[in-house]
C-alpha cells in the first residue's frame, strides 16, 4: 500500500480529510464487509476528483482487500489493471512491478503462459530496481511453472539465480530464509522428477535445515520437507531411511485431524515405501487408511489418484483381479477429469492388469497420451521461451525509445546552449570591436591634442625666440643709442644757462620715459605667459564644444593662483582627456542639463570638480565602468587621486580630482 500521498492543482483539505476518514472508518469492525466496500468507493470517488494517484491506490487496495474478505475475486484483475494503469502513468516503477507480480501470482494455477508474461515483467522490473527480495519471489514462481511443465533443466537455472540473489541480502529476514528453503524444496523436486536422487536428497535436507533455522512454530513447513525428502529416499531405493523420516512426521496424532489431506500423501508414501521393501503385514490397512483421510479431507483428487494406484498396484501382485481392476479404473476416472500425468500412470497401469485387446488398447492410449503430453510440454515450453524473448524484446525496445529520447533531450540542449554560446560570444566580440573603436578613437583624439600642443609649444617657442629677438634689439640697440644719447646731453649740460638747463632737461625726461617705455615692452615681450594661457584656452574651447554636441549648458570657473607654467604637459594632457571622458558619460549615462568645471589650487595640488545634475547612480555598482576605469588609471599615471559622490535618489554627481604638481 502506498502511503506517499500526492496532490495537483484539485487538492482540498477538506476532501483530503473526508477521503481519511472514510478509508479509517472503513477498518472500524463495527461495520459489516458491505457497508466498509461503501465507505472505501466514497473515498475513491473523492480521491478520484482530487485526481491524487496515492489515494486512489490505497482505496483499490482497500477494495482488493475487502473482496477477498467476501469472497468476491472478479474484482481483482479489474483493480488490479486500474492500478497498473495509474502506477504506468505516474511512471511508479515499485508499485508497476508489484501488479505484475500479483497478477503472476493470480494467474500461477489459471492460465500458465498469462502468468509466465506478468512474473517476467516483474522479474525485469524489481530487478532495475535492484530489489532482491521480490525479484527472487518471482523467481520461484517462474522455478514452479517450468517445473510443472517438465523444464527440468530452467526450473533448476531458475532456482539457483534466485538463490544467489537471496544470498546478496546480508542481513536475511525470516521471509527471506523461508525463500531460500522453498528454493532447495523446489530444486530437490526437480532432481526427483531427473532421478538424480542424491541431489535431490541433498537439497532437501538444506530445505529442512534452513526451515528448522526459523523462529516459531514451523513444524507444518517441516513435515512437508521431510514427507518430499521421504519420497526421494523411497524413490532411491533407501526404504530404512524413508521409513524413518515418514514416520516422525506420522508421529504427531493430531496430524489426522488437523490435515486430513496431508496426513493421507505421508500414509501413502509410507504404506507405498513398506510394499517396495516387501514388508507387507501392515497392507493393505495403511492404503485403505490413507483413502481414507482423503475421503475425509472433501477432496476427491490427485490425492486419491495415487493411493488407487498403488491398491491396484497391490492387489495385481497378489493376483486379486478383479480388485486391481477396480482400484485402477476408479484412479483413471478421477484422473480423466484433471491430471494428465496421473491418467498416463492409470493408462500405463491397467495395461499391465488387462489382457488382450484391452491391455492393448490401454497401451496404445498411453503411447497417444504420451505423444501429445510430450508436444504439449513441448510448445508449453517454447512458449515461455517466446514468452520472455518477447518480454525481453519489448523491454529492449523501451530502452531504445528511452534512449533516444534521451539523446533527443541532449542534442536539443546542445543546440540551445550551443545557440546561447554562440550569440553571447558575437554579442561579446561585437561589444569589443566597439570599445577598440572607442579606445583607438581616444588614442586618436590623444594624439591630436599631442599634435596640437606640440605645435603649440613649437609656435609659442618660436614666438618666445622672436620675442627675445626684438627685446635684444630694444634693449641691446635702441636703448644703448638712447643711453649714449642721454650721456650726451649729460655732459652738455655744462652749459649752465637757464634755457639750456631747462631744455636739456626736458630732453632728458623724455628721453628716460622712452628708455622705460622700451624696457617694458621688453619685458612683456620676454615674458613665456602664453604656456598657461594656451591651456585654458584649449580647455575652453573642449567644454565649448563637447557642451554645444551635448546639449549641456556650461560653467567653467579657473583659480588664478594657478600658475600653468609650473604644471607639465602630461598633467595637462590626462586633464584633458578625463574632461572629455567626464563630459562623455555625463552625457550618456547622468541625463543632465547643466555642468560645472572648477580648477583651484589647494596644498601645491591642482583640484578639478566636475559637477553636473544629472539622475546619479550607486557607486559600489559602477566602479568596473569602462570610462571609470580609463579616468582611474589616468589619474593613478600621473599620482592623483578621484572621488565620485553620487547620490541615486537625490541626483547629481560630483567627481572631485587632486592631483600634485611637484
Amino acid at each position: 500500500m502506498c502511503v506517499n500521498l500526492s496532490f495537483t492543482q484539485n487538492y482540498s483539505k477538506e476532501k483530503f480529510d473526508r477521503v481519511l476518514y472514510y478509508l479509517s472508518e472503513s477498518s472500524n469492525p463495527e461495520h459489516n464487509l458491505e457497508e466498509k466496500k461503501e465507505l472505501v468507493l466514497k473515498a475513491k470517488d473523492l480521491a478520484f476528483d482530487m485526481n491524487s494517484y496515492s489515494l486512489l491506490l490505497q482505496c483499490n487496495q482497500k477494495l482488493l482487500e475487502l473482496d477477498k474478505e467476501m469472497g468476491h475475486s472478479g474484482s481483482f484483475l479489474k483493480l488490479s489493471h486500474e492500478n497498473l494503469q495509474l502506477a504506468e502513468k505516474f511512471k511508479d516503477t515499485t508499485t508497476i512491478a508489484q501488479i505484475n507480480k500479483n497478477l503472476g501470482y493470480y494467474y500461477f494455477d489459471k492460465q500458465v503462459d498469462s502468468a509466465h508474461f506478468y512474473n517476467h515483467r516483474a522479474e525485469k522490473l524489481f530487478k532495475q530496481l535492484n530489489d532482491h527480495y521480490n525479484t527472487a519471489a518471482v523467481l520461484l514462481d517462474i522455478a514452479l511453472l517450468q517445473r510443472g511443465a517438465k523444464d527440468y533443466t530452467g526450473s533448476e537455472l531458475t532456482s539457483i539465480e534466485g538463490i544467489m540473489l537471496l544470498n546478496k541480502i546480508k542481513k536475511p529476514t525470516k521471509e527471506v530464509i523461508q525463500k531460500k528453503a522453498f528454493f532447495y524444496n523446489n530444486l530437490g523436486v526437480v532432481f526427483n522428477g531427473l532421478e538424480q536422487y542424491d541431489k535431490s536428497i541433498e537439497y532437501q535436507n538444506k530445505s529442512i535445515e534452513l526451515k528448522l533455522r526459523l523462529k516459531g512454530n514451523n513444524k507444518a513447513a517441516i513435515d512437508f520437507s521431510k514427507n518430499n525428502l521421504g519420497n526421494v529416499l523411497k524413490n532411491a531405493g533407501q526404504y530404512e531411511l524413508a521409513l524413518k523420516t515418514l514416520g516422525e512426521v506420522l508421529e504427531d496424532e493430531t496430524l489426522e485431524n488437523e490435515s486430513p489431506e496431508f496426513y493421507a500423501i505421508v500414509l501413502d508414501n509410507y504404506a507405498h515405501t513398506l510394499y517396495l521393501s516387501n514388508d507387507r503385514d501392515a497392507l493393505p490397512g495403511l492404503y485403505h487408511k490413507a483413502l481414507k483421510a482423503s475421503k475425509a479431507a472433501g477432496i476427491d483428487g490427485y490425492n486419491s489418484i495415487i493411493i488407487f494406484q498403488h491398491l491396484a498396484e497391490y492387489s495385481n501382485d497378489l493376483g486379486l483381479k478383479d480388485s486391481a481392476k477396480y482400484y485402477g479404473y476408479e484412479a483413471k476416472r478421477i484422473a480423466e477429469k484433471y491430471y494428465n500425468d496421473a491418467l498416463l500412470k492409470s493408462l500405463l497401469l491397467l495395461s499391465k492388469i488387462e489382457e488382450g485387446e484391452v491391455a492393448a488398447n490401454h497401451l496404445r492410449n498411453y503411447v497417444r497420451l504420451n505423444d501429445s503430453l510430450q508436444k504439449s510440454e513441448r510448445a508449453i515450453r517454447n512458449k515461455f521461451t517466446r514468452i520472455k524473448f518477447e518480454t525481453n524484446e519489448i523491454e529492449e525496445e523501451n530502452i531504445r525509445i528511452a534512449r533516444e529520447r534521451m539523446w533527443l533531450l541532449v542534442i536539443s540542449i546542445v543546440v540551445i546552449v550551443a545557440s546561447i554560446l554562440l550569440y553571447i560570444i558575437f554579442t561579446q566580440r561585437n561589444k569589443n570591436k566597439k570599445l577598440e573603436f572607442i579606445q583607438q578613437q581616444q588614442q586618436t583624439n590623444e594624439e591630436i591634442y599631442n599634435l596640437l600642443l606640440a605645435q603649440n609649444e613649437v609656435v609659442e617657442d618660436a614666438r618666445a625666440l622672436e620675442k627675445k629677438r626684438i627685446s635684444e634689439e630694444l634693449h641691446d640697440g635702441v636703448l644703448g643709442k638712447l643711453f649714449g644719447a642721454r650721456l650726451s646731453l649729460d655732459s652738455l649740460n655744462t652749459n649752465t644757462s637757464p634755457e639750456a638747463m631747462k631744455t636739456r632737461s626736458q630732453y632728458i625726461a623724455e628721453l628716460k620715459m622712452i628708455e622705460e617705455d622700451i624696457r617694458k615692452v621688453s619685458h612683456e615681450l620676454n615674458a613665456d605667459f602664453v604656456s598657461g594661457s594656451g591651456f585654458r584656452g584649449i580647455i575652453k574651447t573642449l567644454v565649448e564644444t563637447q557642451t554645444v554636441a551635448y546639449g549641456l549648458e556650461y560653467k567653467l570657473e579657473w583659480q588664478s593662483t594657478i600658475d600653468w607654467d609650473e604644471v607639465s604637459n602630461k598633467i595637462k594632457i590626462h586633464f584633458y582627456r578625463i574632461i572629455q571622458e567626464a563630459l562623455h558619460n555625463i552625457y550618456k549615462h547622468a541625463n543632465a542639463s547643466k555642468v560645472n568645471l572648477v580648477f583651484k589650487l589647494e596644498n601645491n595640488a591642482v583640484c578639478l570638480s566636475i559637477i553636473d545634475d544629472g539622475v546619479g547612480f550607486d557607486v559600489s555598482r559602477t566602479k568596473s565602468g569602462i570610462g571609470l576605469k580609463n579616468m582611474t588609471s589616468r589619474i593613478k599615471e600621473i599620482q592623483g587621486k578621484i572621488d565620485i559622490i553620487s547620490k541615486k535618489i537625490e541626483g547629481g554627481t560630483t567627481v572631485n580630482i587632486d592631483v600634485p604638481i611637484s
